[in-house]
């Protein structure tokens, strides 16, 4: 029997996806390493439009379900909901926040406003910014770029907040996953909204 035509060419990833035209593939290849593969589908079906980019996920691996604080990246289909960075806005089609010091990701489970980006000055927010809360300052070298992934959408406490696809800093994260920055903005460019990030073992 002759292989069928074409099988390797369709990823992992396809069955999971709707009808989205845009996937960035994240898979764990051992510890906090991975590999990234971007996808577009075409007429044609799939085609890789990048393969084989090195990318850091959580310091202690991935899993199927994560929880605050856990150090682990979480598996499944997300939604790339928006960009931000404290550099400018490169381009591309999905909205592009710039952040500054007043820039916060909201990690207190207690707040109304948990897993939410929230501008406000440290003294006036309405929520927990010290960092044992989960409470993020956006303005950090590893948010140079990062584009939001929809994880916990439901922002039930403590199901984890603040995945991002970021700037890498050479080494693991504490759950979100980070390849080159020139890389990254070279996809930013090419993003549009409904496109998806698929990450798995």
């Amino acid at each position: 029997m002759a292989p069928s035509a074409r099988a390797e060419l369709v990823p992992w990833f396809a069955p999971s996806v709707g009808n989205a035209t845009q996937v960035i593939s994240v898979v764990g290849v051992g510890g906090s390493n991975a590999k990234v593969d971007v996808y577009e589908r075409t007429a044609a079906g799939w085609q890789a439009v990048a393969a084989g980019i090195p990318a850091h996920v959580g310091q202690k691996g991935m899993a199927p379900e994560t929880h605050d604080g856990q150090m682990l990246t979480p598996m499944g289909i997300f939604t790339l909901d928006f960009a931000f960075g404290t550099a400018p806005n490169p381009g591309g089609g999905l909205q592009y926040v710039q952040v500054g010091p007043d820039h916060w990701w909201d990690g207190d489970m207690k707040s109304a406003t948990y897993n939410t980006m929230q501008v406000c000055t440290k003294a006036q927010c309405p929520f927990d910014t010290n960092p044992s809360s989960g409470t993020e300052n956006l303005q950090i070298p590893q948010y140079e770029h990062a584009v939001v992934m929809g994880v916990n959408k439901q922002r039930v406490p403590g199901n984890g907040g603040a995945f991002f696809l970021h700037s890498s800093d050479g080494g693991p994260t504490a759950g979100c996953v980070s390849i080159d920055d020139d890389t990254l903005v070279g996809i930013m460019k090419w993003l549009r909204p409904g496109a998806l990030i698929a990450v798995s073992k």
